[in-house]
Order: structure tokens, then sequence, then C-alpha cells
């Protein structure tokens, strides 16, 4: 039986612990289409007092989930053309959450590929745009959590690796923030 993480997982722990203890975790999305999964090699924390956090100024329509209990997914377009994935951290009712920003890809990689229209492994999740396309997640997926059959994340198997801490990429607001959180030396991070 597969050990997917529980609510439990993510209600006991805050934003910035949470954005570290999911790195090392399978994320894992069963579609019609196939699985596909990967380990979360990159992620990035967003508080409620942080300005490049969506739920900086209010509750709204589009950041709804954010504000749901904690491991509810969060989905949003970004350049008017490109979706990423967060997974709600706070309380419920305190709108926090940790962007996916990188996965090391492991299962379903030739549904990936087409998905992406790339062969280049190292470029199919190494974003957080491009894990979404990869891993099929549309606007669908707002609000569902993460311990469905669906769409879940899998315990970490492997944490023999350094996490290196450093300021979030991509933003302008809040850029200082050592929010970032990475494996050290996996290749398929973002950006270094």
């Amino acid at each position: 039986m597969q050990n997917i993480l529980p609510k439990e997982f993510y209600e006991k722990h805050d934003t910035l612990t949470l954005s570290k203890l999911l790195l090392g975790c399978t994320l894992v999305h069963e579609s019609p289409e196939g699985r596909t999964a990967g380990i979360i090699v990159e992620t990035e924390g967003y508080l409620q007092g942080d300005p490049a956090c969506h739920a900086y100024r209010k509750k709204s329509t589009r950041n709804a989930p954010m504000f749901e209990r904690p491991g509810t997914c969060y989905v949003y377009l970004i350049y008017g053309m490109h979706y990423c994935v967060n997974i709600s951290s706070g309380a419920k009712d305190i709108g926090e959450a940790v962007l996916i920003r990188a996965l090391e890809p492991t299962e379903g990689i030739e549904l990936m590929q087409k998905r992406r229209k790339t062969n280049d492994l190292k470029n199919l999740c190494s974003g957080p745009a491009k894990l979404v396309q990869a891993m099929g997640i549309t606007l669908d997926f707002n609000f569902l959590t993460l311990d469905s059959e669906e769409f879940h994340c899998l315990a970490s198997t492997n944490n023999d690796f350094s996490i290196v801490t450093t300021t979030r990429i991509g933003i302008t607001q809040g850029a200082d923030l050592p929010y970032r959180f990475y494996i050290e030396g996996n290749k398929f991070v973002s950006r270094k």
C-alpha cells in the first residue's frame, strides 16, 4: 500500500516547515491517460503577511483555496498562459501556501514528454508551469485535497539530502525573503 500523506501531515506544520518537509515526497496524478509522478525537489513558501503572497490583501474568488484546510490545492494562472500549483498550508481561513516549483520525474515520463512536447528529461518539470503541464494539472484541481486517490503526495522514502534555503525567484515584492527551498545538487531544480 502506498504511503499517501494524510491531512494531518499538512495540518501540523507551519508553512516554511512544510515547504522543507515536502522535499523528497512524491507528487502523484492518477489520470485517465495514465499515472504521472515526480519527487518534489523545490518549493517556495508564501505567508499571510508576505507581500508576494496572493492572500496578502484579502480572500478573493481566485485565492479562496489558500484559505481552506491545509493540504488543499490552489491552482492559478500566471502571465495569462501558465498554471502553477500550490498546497494550502495555513490554518483554515489563514491564506498561506507552498508553491511546488520543481519535480524530478519518476513515473509516466513518456506521458509527461507528450504533454510537454519535449524529450529533454531535465526540462520536463524544472519549473512550476512546466511541472503542471507535465503532470496534467488543471484549474479543475482547485480545492482538491492532496489525500485523494486521483492526486496525492507520497511520503519521502529517502531523506538523505541537504536542503538549500535561499530567496525566491520570479517575483518583485518580498524577493529578499529566504522562503525558497531545494534539494542540494539535484539537477531537476528550476534554477540554482
